[in-house]
């Protein structure tokens, strides 16, 4: 079975204070769905395209897990803590 990994790259944070209260509740979801942090902000160098501000990437059991943990209720609620306080493009991906 594939596993499953969210992709997720900042291009704006308006709020760092905000993004931290969404980091706390969203890692209960993670952690309730089986989720791994594979990355999680870090030094990094832009070597082609856009530069990004930040970047997570999470992984789990399979596709249809991270799909389950995005569409939750539980990161739902966490996800409506962002509002219009960041830009971002997350993408939910097959691999192995």
């Amino acid at each position: 079975m594939s596993k499953g990994f969210i992709v997720c790259v900042y291009e704006k944070i308006e709020d760092d204070n905000l993004l931290k209260d969404y980091a706390k509740e969203a890692r209960k979801s993670v952690e309730k769905y089986g989720g791994k942090f594979l990355v999680r902000g870090g030094e990094k160098i832009t070597t082609e395209g856009t530069e990004f501000l930040r970047t997570a990437i999470l992984e789990f059991s399979s596709f249809e897990k991270a799909k389950e943990f995005f569409y939750s209720v539980e990161y739902q609620k966490a996800h409506e803590l962002l509002k219009d306080t960041v830009v971002r493009h997350h993408q939910i991906i097959e691999g192995t």
